[in-house]
């Protein structure tokens, strides 16, 4: 299943022969990306180290981004010097290619090194809904083989529910590009029948006429139809191939402590498991947008569409950004940016600047206060979550330890 996507306008663009050097530019300055500080403990005695980590522009490529920023907060690869500011594809490949090598001396890492470039577009991951940690290879399974020998755990909250009306069917397609290989037969047994409600270019009195007709189906057919069905409706409650079952599995089956790669809406980012009793899950936050928010560090990751995610700074304290254009300066580096920007205005230009600058001002305002009546609610929310939470772990404890019944043994 690739991360890579297409333009967000839908339409290929079209091959250019004149602009080939503008292309070239346009390649070398999406591959060059900014760097934030935070602050990181390795584990919970040790006092917090400063740490530049990787942000991610518009599309960019967070699998590799992903692999980085692990390898960065545990001190296997370093970003010299501390001051610079960005970094580039290339400074970052020979960083991750020397530690490869230097640590996996006695191993093949052919397959790991070829696939890296590929990582910039996207990777090609196939997620078994039965195990958080489970993927199958695609190609020459070089992209399992990178997280490998890089000592990354890659893991997913896809997972299906055992109590659920499709683990039956789940439990033997297992993967994900399996069971829309399923879909895709189901399908054609019906002809087009199963996913014409999805289709938008079939009109209302054809979807009416398809459904009335009849056709014959073999019993064979028939369990592959309702199979399809069940794995329709998998996919469907869960567009963002993340489970509350699966989202439970990762906080139970992680380590505190733990940096892992999860794989979540066709991404990767960066997994944390906090120390202490509650032992929350965090994702490490890498957009470009939040840049200069000191205090956005990792967002909680509480339920299944982030809904209720919150954001924390490096202390796993609730944050509260300060938006703006000038979010993460001193009132003396804002100053000087403001100047620099100002300095070369007409007095007609200045007054304008002026206007914008107070309607800015205005408008953070307004979403100071929508904020912090946000963050009341979200409170409110977080307080229901936890006691639901508390009462499905209960829940499932109490599952675990109940005795089953015994059942009769079938030699094949």
């Amino acid at each position: 299943m690739s991360e890579q996507t297409l333009p967000s306008n839908g339409h290929i663009p079209s091959p250019s022969v004149d602009h080939s050097s503008n292309s070239s530019v346009q390649i070398s300055l999406e591959e060059i990306w900014y760097l934030k500080e935070v602050s990181f403990r390795q584990d919970i005695d040790s006092p917090p180290r400063r740490y530049k980590i990787i942000t991610q522009n518009y599309n960019g490529p967070c699998s590799f981004i992903a692999i980085c920023n692990i390898l960065i907060l545990r001190e296997q690869i370093q970003i010299l010097p501390f001051e610079r500011t960005s970094v580039s594809y290339d400074y970052l490949s020979r960083l991750v290619a020397e530690y490869l090598l230097t640590a996996c001396p006695d191993v093949d890492t052919s397959a790991a090194l070829t696939i890296m470039p590929a990582t910039r577009k996207g990777m090609d991951l196939n997620p078994l809904f039965t195990g958080s940690t489970l993927f199958r290879p695609a190609g020459q399974g070089g992209e399992l083989k990178l997280f490998e020998q890089a000592g990354i755990k890659l893991a997913h909250g896809w997972l299906v529910d055992p109590s659920s009306p499709e683990h039956d069917v789940l439990s033997r397609t297992e993967d994900y590009d399996s069971s829309v290989n399923l879909l895709v037969e189901a399908d054609h047994v019906t002809k087009g029948h199963l996913v014409v409600a999805e289709d938008p270019k079939i009109s209302q009195a054809d979807r009416a006429s398809r459904r009335d007709s009849t056709y014959d189906l073999t019993l064979e057919e028939q369990r592959k139809v309702e199979d399809a069905l069940a794995i329709r409706s998998f996919i469907e409650s869960s567009p963002s191939q993340l489970t509350y079952y699966g989202l439970f599995t990762l906080a139970s089956e992680l380590e505190p402590g733990a940096l892992v790669a999860l794989f979540r809406n066709s991404h990767l980012s960066v997994l944390y498991k906090s120390h202490g009793d509650e032992g929350a899950l965090y994702t490490l936050v890498t957009d470009q947008v939040f840049l200069h928010e000191s205090s956005v560090v990792w967002e909680r990751l509480e339920d299944i569409d982030g809904g209720w995610s919150t954001f924390v700074d490096s202390d796993f304290v609730h944050s509260s950004p300060a938006g703006g254009d000038y979010a993460g300066h001193t009132a003396e580096s804002a100053l000087a940016a403001l100047e620099q920007q100002t300095g070369a205005l007409t007095l007609e230009e200045s007054a304008d600047a002026a206007l914008a600058r107070q309607l800015q001002a205005e408008e953070d305002e307004h979403s100071r206060v929508l904020y912090t009546r946000r963050a009341r609610e979200q409170e409110d929310k977080e307080r229901a979550e936890r006691e639901r939470a508390h009462a499905a772990r209960q829940r499932a404890i109490d599952a675990a330890v109940r005795p089953k019944k015994k059942t009769d043994c079938i030699i094949m």
